[in-house]
């Protein structure tokens, strides 16, 4: 995604935009459920200053870039006061659940997008130059990156989105063993990126999207 150097601007560009998306489509749909904690911390918002994480949004994706692995992170969490919830159940899992729909969504534009592109006559950015290829790198990071942060986030790894679905879906017992799980769940998101097991997760679905592109 990042082999040329001088694809790392557009990369955090559209890196900063799409976690920032998917943050505030946390404390959007917690605020439907009746949790306003996330209006309140000011992150039902674009503005990248509110969802930035320095380890996880800065020093993590710029490692992978030095290392020669994967420009990868995540924004700072955002804040979610169940207790507050009408359905405090249904509420976490549409919170939960609506990170990985958010990049979903901006993936499926950045593909649309794609598509017009391939067929230069109904988008001709080719035309512009520079400026042309500088977009239809955009888009193609844009569509490869929510991608990969869609179905990362979906895994049932504590503390991702995919966990706290998993959680409130298990009966109660098996929910309360899962819970034990989270202390380790940081360690197993590293294992999964440096062996290159998540690899094994997304390049099918990255294959698959290629094809239909």
């Amino acid at each position: 995604m990042t082999e040329n150097l001088s694809n790392i601007p557009i990369f955090f560009v559209v890196f900063l935009f799409s976690l920032s998306f998917h943050e505030a489509a946390h404390a959007w749909t917690a605020e439907r459920f009746g949790d306003s904690t996330g209006r309140y911390l000011g992150r039902i918002t674009l503005n990248p200053l509110a969802h930035i994480d320095i380890f996880g949004t800065i020093i993590f994706p710029l490692v992978g870039l030095i290392t020669g692995g994967m420009m990868f992170g995540w924004a700072k969490p955002v804040p979610v006061n169940t207790s507050a919830m009408r359905d405090r159940r249904l509420g976490d899992i549409c919170t939960s659940a609506a990170g990985p729909l958010s990049n979903l969504i901006l993936a499926t534009v950045f593909f649309v997008l794609l598509k017009l592109v391939y067929r230069t006559s109904l988008l001709p950015i080719e035309s512009l130059g520079q400026i042309g290829d500088a977009l239809k790198t955009m888009l193609d990071i844009g569509l490869i990156l929510n991608i990969v942060l869609c179905v990362f986030n979906l895994l049932p790894i504590p503390p991702l989105d995919g966990s706290h679905v998993l959680e409130n879906l298990l009966p109660p017992g098996a929910a309360q063993i899962y819970e034990k799980l989270r202390p380790y769940g940081f360690i197993l998101m590293i294992f999964l990126l440096m062996s290159g097991a998540l690899g094994r997760v997304i390049n099918p679905v990255l294959r698959f999207v290629s094809t239909m592109l």
